[in-house]
Parts: C-alpha cells; sequence; structure tokens
C-alpha cells in the first residue's frame, strides 16, 4: 500500500537523519574538530558573541549542505512521488528560504540570549533561560496568526456565512467567543487538508485550509473543528501549556548536571566554553527519546477527549468517522500502524483506533446521527 511505504520511508529518513546528526556530532567534539573550530574563529575575531554567532552558522551551513539531498528527496521528491504536493521546484526553494529567514529573525535572539545566560548565570543558567523561553513562547503563540503564518500563506475572512455560523454555534458552545473565521491557502503546497484552532488571547483563530473546504461537506467540517474545539473545552491547551512548561524546566535542569558532568570526557573544564556547547545538544536528544513516547502518550489520550467531544457537540458521529477516514485517505495516512510505532512516534492514535473509539463511545451513549438542514440527502447543493 502506498500509504505504509510512504510513512514508513518518512520514519526511517527521521530516524536515520537524528542517528547520523547524534553520531556526526559526538565524533565533532570528541575528536576535537569542535575546538579547532573556535580556535580558528577566535583567530579573527575576539568578540565572545561574535565568536559564538559565527561557530553557531559554521555548524549550521555545513549541516544544511550535508543534509539538503536528503531533506529535498523528503519533503520534495518524495510528496510528489505520492502525488501530495502542488509545488513547483521554484516554490519549494521559495519556501525554503522563507522558513530559513524566518528562522534566523526569531533564531538568532534567542541563541544570544542562551549565551548571556549561561555566561551571566553559570550553574543557574538553566533556570533562567527556561523562564525566558517560557515567555518567549508565549509571545510567539500569540503573534503567530497574525504575523508569522502570513508570511507563508494568504489567511482570509470565510466567505461562506451559513459556515461560518455553525463554527460559530460551536465554538460558543465550547465557551469560546470567535469574531471571524479564516481560510487559507493550503493548496498551494499541497493536496493534504486540515484544520486548527490557533493563537493565544486575543490572536485566537479558527483556520481553514482551503483543500478542506473545497472536498469536504459542512457536516463533515463541522466535526473537525468541534474537534479541534474539544481541545479547548478539556483544557487541553491549559494543560498542555503546563506540563510544557514544568517539562522545559526539568529538562533543562538535567541537561544542565549532565552536561556539566561530562565535560571532562572531552577535555573540556567550563560550561561557557563555545566548543563544549554541542555536548548540550547530544543530552538533549538522548533525554528526547524518554520524552517523545510520554509526551505522545498524552497527547493521544488528549485525541480521544477531543473526539469524544466532537461527537457530543454536532451529534454526527457518522459524519465524523467518514471524514476521518477521508482525512487519512487524502493525507496518505497509515491506518494500522504497528503497535511499537505509533506507541512511540504518533501524536494522535492511528485511525482505526479512533474509529473503534468512537464506535464504543456511541454505542455505550446511544447517539443516533442528526444531520443538518442543509446536509440531507435532498438538499440542492447535494444532488
Amino acid at each position: 500500500m502506498d500509504s505504509k511505504k510512504y510513512n514508513n520511508t518518512k520514519l526511517f529518513i527521521g530516524i536515520a537523519k537524528a542517528f547520523v546528526s547524534f553520531i556526526l556530532l559526538f565524533f565533532f567534539v570528541y575528536l576535537g574538530y569542535s575546538l579547532q573550530l573556535e580556535n580558528y574563529i577566535r583567530a579573527n575575531k575576539q568578540n565572545d558573541y561574535l565568536v559564538f554567532i559565527i561557530y553557531v552558522f559554521a555548524i549550521g551551513i555545513f549541516s544544511s549542505i550535508l543534509f539538503a539531498p536528503i531533506n529535498f528527496y523528503a519533503g520534495f521528491y518524495l510528496e510528489h512521488k505520492y502525488k501530495l504536493s502542488n509545488q513547483t521546484f521554484a516554490k519549494y526553494i521559495i519556501e525554503n528560504i522563507k522558513s530559513m529567514l524566518v528562522g534566523l529573525v526569531i533564531g538568532v535572539p534567542i541563541l544570544l540570549l542562551f549565551f548571556f545566560v549561561l555566561n551571566q548565570f553559570n550553574d543557574l543558567w538553566w533556570l533562567v533561560f527556561a523562564s525566558a523561553m517560557f515567555l518567549i513562547l508565549v509571545v510567539l503563540s500569540q503573534i503567530f496568526p497574525i504575523l508569522i503564518m502570513p508570511i507563508f500563506y494568504k489567511v482570509i475572512t470565510l466567505e461562506d456565512e451559513e459556515l461560518k455560523s455553525r463554527i460559530t454555534k460551536l465554538a460558543k458552545g465550547a465557551g469560546i467567543t470567535v469574531k471571524n473565521v479564516f481560510s487559507f491557502d493550503m493548496s498551494k503546497n499541497t493536496k493534504k487538508a486540515n484544520a486548527a484552532f490557533t493563537g493565544l488571547g486575543k490572536t485566537k483563530r479558527i483556520i481553514l485550509g482551503d483543500t478542506l473546504l473545497n472536498d469536504y461537506s459542512k457536516d463533515e467540517i463541522e466535526t473537525v473543528i468541534a474537534h479541534e474545539l474539544g481541545h479547548y473545552k478539556h483544557k487541553h491547551i491549559i494543560k498542555n501549556l503546563i506540563f510544557g512548561t514544568v517539562s522545559s524546566f526539568l529538562t533543562f535542569f538535567i541537561i544542565s548536571i549532565l552536561y556539566k558532568n561530562s565535560l571532562i570526557w572531552f577535555d573540556f573544564e567550563n560550561i561557557t566554553q563555545i566548543a563544549a556547547l554541542p555536548i548540550l545538544s547530544l543530552w538533549a536528544m538522548l533525554i528526547g527519546l524518554i520524552q517523545t513516547p510520554i509526551g505522545n502518550i498524552l497527547s493521544r489520550k488528549y485525541e480521544y477527549e477531543a473526539d469524544k467531544y466532537a461527537i457530543e457537540s454536532t451529534l454526527k458521529p457518522n459524519s465524523f468517522i467518514k471524514t476521518l477516514n477521508k482525512l487519512t485517505d487524502q493525507n496518505l495516512g497509515d491506518k494500522e500502524p504497528h503497535p511499537f510505532v505509533e506507541w512511540f512516534f504518533y501524536s494522535h492514535p492511528s485511525i482505526n483506533n479512533r474509529i473503534n473509539s468512537i464506535e464504543k463511545f456511541v454505542n455505550e451513549k446511544g447517539i443516533i446521527e442528526m444531520q443538518y438542514p442543509s446536509e440531507n440527502v435532498f438538499s440542492p447543493e447535494r444532488a
């Protein structure tokens, strides 16, 4: 099956890249190349912050060149091979350049902040930097819908008044006041479909991909939005924020201890030495192996809860099941991945497990499909 081959290939590439990155970074430090690079830069520049940025850029450029072929294969060739992409090669390059520039605008100040905190607070750097990152992520979440997303997509007000009315009503039932609903030109890059609830505070927005609007009925779209609103209703956003914050502080603390105690293995003495900093990334990768399945277990739990809310709020279980199957087929998802793969890598339950859960819930609650008047079989637009 194409979906199985597609997903297994993407998974293999992701694992291979992570493994190769870890091995190369380890030997880059262990064999002394990291120290050589720092010394070479210091021979021409004396300012520590400038040396640090040049050092990071040098590694970043090397990594980009090294992984460019596999990134092209996974991001462009594979997507076209399985007929999922609408991008030309030129658009692929442009989108990657935009991503790189946005990454630089956001990433460089964060890197400089990190280096400043490391030098100023020494052993307590983890506490100060984790606190700063919490504030930064809150700000980024607020500005993403209004400043960052429009860089990549054309975001416009949803024109379908009936659908907008339905979504507004659903949002009100979930305790959210929605001033407007938006769509974006997802089809410029992909044939996949999606919708999301994004932003924080006054920037909260419901956004729908044009692929979803074009290929799905109002009933089907309604169930997708109800699912997204279910995350808000069950306070998953707040819970994720709390879990993420605690996890972030704990992770930075553990990394700081491991980093300091492992410096001697590589003949380093000071945590502020630039050539030693890749050791932080090595520990972060290893800790990520533990965090990934834990975070995904929690995420899948939230997805099941949001599914149940979608059923209770719309009373359209059949439409929702149909939508999940359509989305999985359209996005070429693996309906039945290996149990270990799902447990370790999947933030969402497999489609088969989701449908089984929905059917069990519907039977327990005795829920019967309710059709909206405009969506019945005699509707002119469905004739």
